[in-house]
């Protein structure tokens, strides 16, 4: 290393953006200039401990003006240098980390289903106290690499959602369908948890940024239909009434398209028919289904382009079943629920989302 590399200390520009710098020489020359900027804090360290501190401002590495580095004096050089690691830690706050996965397979129990939990996200980092940091994990990690120590503590909020987020359901504080009304205090319980395990370790995690919890669209398909045909039973009285009113709409819908895409075609839908006269006809007045509630969004059909109310599941202008198009995730193509704001399989955030 040159000898005005030596006299002037700094972090490169290149780096001002990792939450810990190194200094690569542990010998430093004396009377050398540190730079500390206002966002950081300069540590001296020796055998693992914190010996000395310099705050933002320019200083000159002498005992004059840092007494306690006389212990660090190399005697081999003449008491021209001092021998100490030198660490430049980051106060700021650092956000927009990403994080997220598999949460774990829940019992909902409200439908009793076992269904696959998933989050995606961001969240902020910063620095509670520089010593501890690097006293706890100087050793353990390496400080200067930022993955290495985002990725730590991204495994360790995720860790923390996991667990919060299943006794939340499983106390039924927090509904399967609906979490995302209940993101405010599930990031309050989350941030709690993971922040008491980041204390000892000098970090501190102040906020989280977006972040979505999603069912695997199959478990979010399922728990729709079951919802649905538990609201249609109570309404209808009993089973037998909502079944047979359901296939009373189908074959209903079936006429409306004559043989075409009608599975049995004409002469399925008319014994369809004839079965439900004979098993409710006879027994029981015909069953009112519950009328649909106004929409105002639209469904565009891909028969003959004609527009439906938005949850339609045949068109009602021809007859043809409606088909709703999967969101593709722009980054790696995999198909989404339509109301997710993050790709179920990479975490980038859906268009719209």
């Amino acid at each position: 290393m040159a000898w005005f590399e030596r006299e002037f200390i700094a972090v490169p520009e290149d780096r001002k953006n990792q939450l810990v710098y190194k200094w690569p020489d542990v010998n430093i020359r004396r009377y050398s200039r540190a730079m500390v900027n206002a966002d950081q804090l300069a540590l001296f360290v020796k055998s693992g401990r914190v010996v000395a501190a310099m705050g933002p401002g320019r200083h000159r590495i002498d005992a004059d003006e840092l007494p306690v580095l006389g212990a660090l004096v190399d005697t081999l050089t003449g008491g021209n240098y001092y021998r100490a690691e030198l660490y430049f830690v980051s106060t700021r706050e650092f956000p927009g980390i990403r994080f997220g996965g598999r949460l774990d397979d829940i019992l909902d129990p409200v439908s009793e289903q076992v269904v696959t939990l998933r989050v995606f996200g961001e969240f902020a980092l910063t620095v509670r106290d520089p010593a501890e940091l690097l006293t706890a994990l100087a050793g353990t990690a390496d400080l200067t690499d930022p993955d290495r120590v985002q990725s730590w503590c991204a495994d360790l909020l995720l860790k923390s959602m996991k667990m919060a987020v299943t006794q939340g359901v499983a106390r039924r504080d927090w509904p399967v369908l609906g979490l995302s009304a209940q993101l405010q205090p599930i990031e309050q319980a989350v941030l709690r948890q993971t922040n008491t395990a980041l204390y000892e370790y000098g970090l501190r995690i102040p906020r989280m940024g977006n972040f979505d919890i999603s069912l695997a669209p199959e478990d979010a398909d399922r728990l729709k239909r079951l919802a649905k045909d538990v609201k249609y039973i109570s309404l209808t009285g009993d089973f037998q009434r909502y079944a047979a009113g359901e296939l009373a709409l189908g074959a209903s819908q079936g006429f409306a398209r004559g043989h075409h895409g009608m599975e049995g075609g004409f002469l399925g839908a008319a014994l369809s028919l004839n079965a439900i006269g004979h098993q409710v006809g006879n027994h029981s007045p015909a069953p009112q289904l519950p009328a649909a509630a106004p929409e105002t969004a639209q469904t565009s059909c891909a028969a003959c382009q004609g527009a439906n109310p938005a949850g339609a599941k045949f068109c009602m202008n021809c007859g043809a079943r409606l088909v709703t198009q999967p969101r593709h995730c722009t980054s790696c193509g995999a198909e989404s629920s339509p109301g997710a704001k993050f790709c179920g399989e990479c975490g980038t955030p859906m268009p719209g989302g």
